[in-house]
């Protein structure tokens, strides 16, 4: 298999199927006995003990289901441990130690010891502390597994709301499904400790390799892992806030558009016409309808359904710097229900 840079990649599989086994070869606390494990162009089963260790200090961190803090350490000092042991500048490991702490939204609870934090608190100090050495790759073995079904799903959201704030590379190790279709980039599903099939969610969807696929997928409920950006459909038509008002009318007229979005230079969402309100027009001022909801590409098509069944147009799909991206409809959200 091979893993894209800044990818959000989710190894999934039941128990005793390889998953951590194969996570633990990433960062060689296990040893493959054949095979290589090629980072950025090094077989890193080459590597000697000083580069090895090197690799790990900076290059990969990891995150454990079990925590793996010390008791005996506050949350700064937990969280700048591996800083602490590269014997990396004093104020450099603070200035790092605070925005990590910052990152996972721990403000505030820097000199608390692991005891008196929640489960998903305790699990945000493991992520501070992985994320302080500042890695390019970020190992991450079954994080989730032990945590209470509400705070698990609020530690997915923010997994995904800090994509748009770290640029790391990050394996996910799951036995779950749902979570592995809500988290990842693509996903590859383990079975005996072989791969049996890689892919984009929709994928496993639309081509499942096998009966086991099929079966491993059959209760996932696709509103709730598929993301708007793997439903939506490309923008055909939009104008931009200058166009005039002949030219809109002509535009909407030789499309057969009931509405059409208004996007700015930047492709920024503005609004959208309505061809009956075009159409008896004089003049274009006051014309554009503000868009009452519009959703980012991340959203889970749970999120957009009802919006959909209250619009009469369809939903658009925007990125975090409002630049329209896609729209989505009632058709759309059938089509993945089949």
């Amino acid at each position: 298999m091979s893993i894209e840079e800044g990818e959000l990649f989710v190894i999934v599989g039941l128990s005793g199927s390889g998953k951590s086994t194969l996570i633990r070869c990433l960062n060689r606390l296990n040893v493959p006995t054949f095979g290589e494990v090629v980072v950025d162009g090094e077989n890193i089963l080459d590597y000697n003990e000083e580069e090895l260790r090197d690799y790990r200090r900076k290059k990969v961190a990891m995150v454990f289901q079990s925590f793996a803090l010390l008791s005996h350490r506050n949350i700064t000092d937990n969280v700048g441990l591996g800083l602490e042991i590269q014997g990396l500048d004093e104020t450099e490991q603070q200035v790092r130690i605070e925005e990590s702490i910052k990152t996972v939204g721990l403000d505030g609870w820097e000199t608390s010891f692991p005891h008196e934090l929640s489960g998903g608190m305790r699990q945000r100090v493991g992520l501070a502390r992985a994320l302080a050495n500042q890695p390019d790759i970020l190992l991450m073995d079954e994080p989730y597994s032990a945590l209470d079904p509400l705070i698990r799903r609020d530690m997915q959201d923010e997994l995904l709301g800090l994509e748009d704030y770290i640029s790391k590379t990050i394996v996910f190790i799951t036995h779950d499904m749902n979570e592995a279709f809500k988290l990842g980039d693509r996903i590859a599903l383990l079975k005996d400790g072989e791969v049996v099939q890689i892919g984009d969610p929709m994928s496993f969807f639309d081509n499942p390799a096998n009966d086991y696929v099929i079966d491993f997928i059959r209760d996932v409920d696709k509103t709730k892992v598929l993301t708007a950006a793997q439903v939506m459909r490309k923008v055909k038509y939009k104008v931009k806030e200058d166009i005039s008002l002949v030219d809109l009318k002509s535009y909407m007229s030789e499309n057969e558009l009931e509405f059409v979005y208004v996007v700015d230079d930047q492709n920024k969402l503005q609004g959208f016409y309505l061809a009956e309100e075009v159409d008896q027009a004089s003049s274009l001022k006051g014309l554009v309808r503000p868009i009452e909801k519009s959703f980012f590409r991340r959203n889970f098509v749970q999120e957009i359904i009802s919006m959909v069944d209250e619009s009469d147009i369809d939903i658009p799909i925007v990125d975090v710097n409002g630049r329209l991206r896609g729209l989505i409809n009632g058709s759309d959200i059938l089509k993945i229900m089949k």
